[in-house]
């Protein structure tokens, strides 16, 4: 009888352990799964925590180009300047940081944002599906058209259809590259408009297809440049300031600040400073 009943004491105290083992076992799951969850790429603690350390820290890291006039290049005084600089200083301004611009070519961009070397990138970063399947995009700030650039020589080319077979000089991940290349173009890679334009005077390349606007700045500031238009493509483009998924309380504290300056007026001062006119939509 002793021993059936040390056997019933055993067997019970094996019984307990088990469950203790089994709730201990499940704790962890979950704390394993509630850590993930804060810190997956669309959710949790990492939401807050982008706009949470701009704000404690003060200022917002912003990438930049730094070659793309009007946009973001450097004055003959050798300062950063150009229309998405302004932009980017007012919104930093109402989120109440500092800003501070981190140039860097633009094929390198993409990846300074991945590794978190910025907090943003306002460098005229057009909105497309495939990249807003990896990052999230502020409201669009400016609406601009592509157009075919050649050399005033040229005569051949008159549309978008006779470039193909020609080399068109392109930022090899842009927009336009996409767009050169979609129509049988041999896609000459550049850092960046002044590049292409270059080529373009020098007919190492035959054409280019870039923004508009750029093509009107630099127009307005060298008038002689054997450079024309000859068509402009039928599908406008919008920018939006760019940043990592899961950075939604950021977006939000921007797409607020871009839409304040929107309506007081800010937003066209500075559009007509650049471009003589409203290039919002």
């Amino acid at each position: 009888m002793k021993k059936i009943l040390l056997f019933l004491v055993l067997l019970l105290s094996f019984a307990l352990s088990l469950a203790g083992c089994g709730t201990a076992n499940d704790n962890a799951n979950e704390n394993q799964k509630t850590a993930e969850n804060n810190t997956a790429g669309g959710g949790g603690t990492k939401d807050g925590d982008l706009l949470a350390k701009v704000k404690e820290e003060g200022k917002l890291l912003i990438g930049t180009e730094g070659t793309y006039p009007p946009f973001t290049f450097h004055d003959k005084n050798g300062e950063l300047t150009g229309f998405d600089v302004e932009i980017a200083k007012e919104v930093a301004k109402r989120l109440g940081v500092k800003p501070v611009f981190m140039e860097t070519q633009w094929d390198a961009m993409f990846a300074g944002l991945d590794s978190k070397r910025f907090d943003m990138i306002a460098n005229q970063v057009g909105i497309r599906p495939d990249r807003q399947e990896k990052y999230n995009f502020s409201d669009p700030y400016i609406t601009s058209a592509a157009v075919l650039i050649t050399h005033q020589d040229n005569n051949k080319v008159k549309s978008f259809e006779d470039i193909k077979g020609l080399k068109s000089a392109q930022s090899l991940t842009s927009n336009y590259a996409d767009l050169a290349k979609s129509y049988g173009a041999e896609l000459v890679g550049v850092e960046g408009f002044n590049q292409a334009i270059e080529l373009l005077n020098s007919k190492r390349v035959d054409v280019t297809i870039n923004d508009k606007l750029s093509f009107l700045d630099f127009k307005k500031h060298k008038p002689n440049a054997p450079i024309k238009i000859v068509a402009t493509h039928k599908d406008a483009s919008q920018s939006g300031l760019m940043f990592r998924k899961g950075s939604d309380p950021l977006v939000k504290e921007v797409n607020k600040a871009l839409q304040e300056m929107i309506t007081d007026g800010t937003y066209l001062k500075i559009s007509e400073k650049w471009f003589g006119e409203n290039v919002l939509k």
